[in-house]
């Protein structure tokens, strides 16, 4: 009988010893030469998705204080992850939060939520990449806390050299690595969708690099000491001086950052930044035992840019240089996307930011079916993408699968192929008004699924100060008319609603119908089927459906007057408004001809509309106007002080008025003035502690220079800027052809200095020339006609800080400044005995 039960065990464990194995195949490794391959087959393997933080931190206590459980707020974004395609998750876990002094792992609700978020990426096929030491506090945008733990205790820097940290951290990864998921029954080790460990987040080494070595090797061993088999990586980015101490280490892997735009501009970056993200270099290639290293994009983000086009770009220079995950940092939580107060650098979310989400999904196609190394396809169009920065514009366009993150024109490759769309506004196969994100799913022959998200439309600057009470996108809920011309379905399909308390059943006529939010199974006539909304579909069910409440918000209007407009030209102006009904009304009140007159506002599309004031009226001074909404009940509001009450009562004040300067004919177009444009321009100074801004005035308090120096030379130093100034020029667009040459209102504090100044365009060609600048604030005039292609800054300066600092188009052009979108001024070329300084009042075309 004892015979019999330890054969049945022996029997017992060789079974699961079996499965173990079974399940472990579906793993990666890293082979001799660096790769990252799939252990069932050997092939290559890539990941791309997003960093996520709802169980740590603000990320949690934000979603608490919505009201909304943080259970549920990671169920509805992992689905959103489904929805985009995304099959990666990698977060720093804020060991602060679930650690002491020691580095005992303290099993609480933090812990709990991250091992309940990484059970339902599982469920939806994403696989992790786990850091499990952050060293941050717990506390951004907010206080941090103090937690009492060893990151709290010891410091960044310090625990990277400090050897009582580094026995705390031993602890803390030896119990991190062997505790179990109560929500999987398995440790991080034994879950096949846990892929590999990055040690740490972002260290800052300093001391003997031999001391970095033995730091890198301890953590691996200790993790591996609870049985830990899966590939680690180790940071080599955050401090490359170290590169060659890492790479001794026992790591089979390297990780990477990239923000191209810089971060925390405070304000939305506009003009074509493409050039940021055209190639990613790795200067650690000289170093021998690099080459046969893993290489992994923990976070990357275009920060502080709304344009849907940088995502799929970055995926492809992430594919050039060799990378095989790749995870953006952050998405914003639904529960609190409409004020993006998380980080206020990045913004993305689905139904809050639909074009940049949807631009994720392109951008991880991007990654999958681009070759590693693959330095062939380094334009805007790619095989089957697209990346267009005049029409904000990224697509995929396959015969089975069409995305576009805005609205496109092109041409459908074969639309009885097509099994999967999903896009923002309208192309050859859809026509929508709506602004939410739509997707449209064939799941058997004849039967699609339709996915509709309610209308996003941006009132506020989302990168600015960010606040709860600030709301920077509004969620509109709204029945809008769709058009669907696909061949499967024919043109009287019908219409069944699917997610919870969706009744629709209706019929499409010639391809349209009438659409609210929700998911829908769109059936061709007579066609039968079965499926219903609990059926399964790829990772999700057919009924699935996740978006935000509409916004209570009342009427808003956005508006951005124009700086200068030409005189006696009809000027079109334009407008958002939401939150108007049939009956309301909106007109614009403005004072022409020495009388009041009113305009009104004709609804354009869904949210824009638009009025023209006409030539005749347009004269050389200061148009100052009011954009009045007027209630079907009677009221009034006035923008832009959002003033309530009837704006010509005798006794109501004076409202604020937006204001445009109107020039009289052959007037100068002013694209840079320093007290204006100064502080939204994007700064070159690679030596913030020496080098500085001011802003100063001259003979005329009233009027400010933009000061720029350089107070403790060095070998070869410079200081610059770059501004975008389309806006400047749209009102003067008439005027274009007649100017001929740029002046600008300079000095320096030594004679003869020389300053390189140009224009950037549309498609990134950079057009300069030099000057020379003196001791006194001159007018230097530079003719258009000698500017001469060149090499362009990259600003915001990209980090880290080892990546390119210039761009240079590949293909030459031809100056045309009708493209032509930003300046850019530097000084400081060689070396130089003494400080130095220039001074700008203004820029002008003429």
């Amino acid at each position: 009988m004892i015979l019999l039960k330890k054969l049945s065990l022996s029997v017992a464990f060789a079974a699961m010893a079996i499965v173990v194995h079974a399940q472990n195949k579906q793993g990666v490794y890293v082979d001799a030469s660096g790769v990252i391959r799939w252990e069932k087959d050997h092939k290559e393997a890539a990941f791309f998705g997003t960093n996520y933080t709802a169980p740590f931190a603000y990320g949690n206590r934000a979603i608490v204080r919505m009201g909304v459980t943080a259970e549920q707020a990671i169920k509805d974004d992992v689905y959103h992850f489904s929805r985009l395609g995304l099959d990666a998750f990698r977060v720093h876990v804020w060991d602060q939060e679930i650690s002491d002094a020691e580095g005992n792992l303290i099993n609480n609700e933090h812990l709990r939520l991250f091992d309940f978020l990484l059970a339902e990426l599982k469920k939806r096929k994403i696989k992790t990449l786990v850091t499990p030491i952050a060293f941050w506090g717990n506390g951004y945008p907010e206080k941090d806390e103090k937690t009492g733990s060893f990151a709290n205790k010891y410091g960044k820097d310090k625990s990277v050299v400090s050897e009582e940290a580094f026995k705390a951290q031993e602890n803390y990864l030896k119990q991190f690595f062997k505790h179990k998921n109560p929500y999987t029954g398995l440790t991080y080790q034994q879950d096949v969708d846990i892929l590999a460990a990055e040690i740490n987040n972002e260290p800052h080494h300093s001391g003997p690099k031999e001391r970095a070595t033995e730091y890198v090797n301890r953590m691996t061993s200790a993790i591996k000491s609870v049985g830990w088999t899966k590939p680690i990586f180790y940071n080599i980015s955050e401090s490359p001086w170290y590169a060659d101490a890492i790479v001794k280490a026992n790591v089979q892997g390297h990780t990477f950052q990239w923000y191209p735009t810089g971060l925390v501009a405070g304000h939305t970056l506009q003009g074509n930044y493409l050039p940021n993200v055209a190639k990613y270099k790795i200067p650690f290639d000289t170093i021998p035992t690099f080459k046969n290293r893993a290489k992994a994009v923990y976070e990357f983000d275009a920060g502080d840019v709304m344009a849907p086009i940088m995502y799929p770009a970055m995926a492809r220079s992430f594919r050039a240089a060799g990378f095989q995950w790749a995870t953006q940092f952050a998405y914003d939580p639904m529960a609190t996307a409409y004020a993006n107060t998380e980080y206020q650098t990045h913004y993305l979310n689905l139904a809050y930011t639909p074009s940049k989400a949807i631009s994720m999904l392109i951008a991880s196609k991007v990654f999958h079916q681009t070759l590693r190394l693959d330095t062939l396809n380094n334009g805007n169009s790619l095989g089957p993408f697209k990346i267009d920065y005049k029409n904000s514009l990224s697509e995929m366009n396959t015969a089975e699968e069409f995305y576009y993150t805005n609205s496109t024109s092109s041409k459908i490759i074969n639309a009885k192929k097509l099994k999967h769309i999903a896009g923002v506004g309208s192309s050859k196969i859809v026509q929508y008004d709506g602004r939410g994100a739509y997707f449209i799913d064939q799941v058997a022959a004849g039967v699609w699924r339709l996915e509709v998200m309610p209308d996003a439309v941006q009132i506020r600057d989302p990168f600015e100060k960010a606040s709860p009470e600030k709301e920077v996108t509004r969620i509109i809920w709204s029945t809008l008319p769709m058009d669907i011309d696909l061949p499967d379905l024919g043109s009287n399909f019908t219409i069944m609603g699917l997610n919870q308390g969706n009744t629709v059943n209706s019929a499409a006529v010639k391809n349209g119908f009438n659409v609210s939010p929700g998911t829908y199974l769109l059936v061709k006539k007579n066609q039968k089927t079965n499926l219903n909304a609990q059926s399964s579909y790829q990772n999700i069910t057919l009924g699935e459906f996740v978006a935000p409440k509409a916004s209570k918000g009342d009427v808003f209007v956005k508006h951005q007057p124009l700086r200068a407009i030409s005189a006696g030209i009809a000027i079109q102006l334009q407008a958002e408004i939401t939150g108007l009904t049939a009956k309301d009304s909106a007109f614009i009140q403005f004072n022409g001809a020495n009388r009041w007159q009113n305009i009104p506002l004709q609804k354009k599309r869904e949210y824009e509309y638009a009025a023209t004031i006409p030539a005749e009226l347009v004269k050389d001074g200061l148009l100052k106007y009011q954009i009045i909404i007027h209630k079907a009940n009677g009221d009034y509001i006035t923008f832009p002080g959002r003033v309530n009450g009837n704006p010509n009562a005798w006794d109501k004040l004076e409202p604020e008025s937006y204001q445009t300067y109107v020039a009289a004919k052959n007037a100068r177009v002013e694209i840079f003035n320093a007290a204006l444009d100064g502080e939204n321009s994007n700064i070159y100074n690679p030596d913030w502690g020496n080098s500085k801004i001011e802003y100063v005035s001259d003979e005329n308090p009233s009027v400010l220079s933009m000061k720029l120096s350089i107070n403790i030379p060095k070998s070869i130093q410079l200081m610059g800027f770059q501004s975008f100034f389309v806006d400047k020029m749209t009102g003067r667009a008439s005027e274009l052809n007649n100017l001929s040459k740029m002046v600008i209102k300079i000095k320096a504090n030594i004679e003869n200095t020389k300053v390189k100044m140009g224009l950037i365009d549309t498609d990134a060609h950079f057009f300069s020339t030099e000057i020379l600048a003196g001791k006194d604030f001159q007018l230097i005039e530079i003719p258009l006609n000698q500017l001469k292609n060149d090499a362009q800054l990259l600003l915001p300066r990209p980090y880290p800080g080892f990546l390119p600092l210039y761009y240079q188009s590949p293909n030459k052009a031809a100056f045309d400044l009708k493209n032509a979108e930003k300046l850019e001024i530097t000084f400081g070329y060689g070396a130089s005995p003494k400080p130095i300084n220039i001074a700008i009042e203004s820029i002008y075309l003429k």
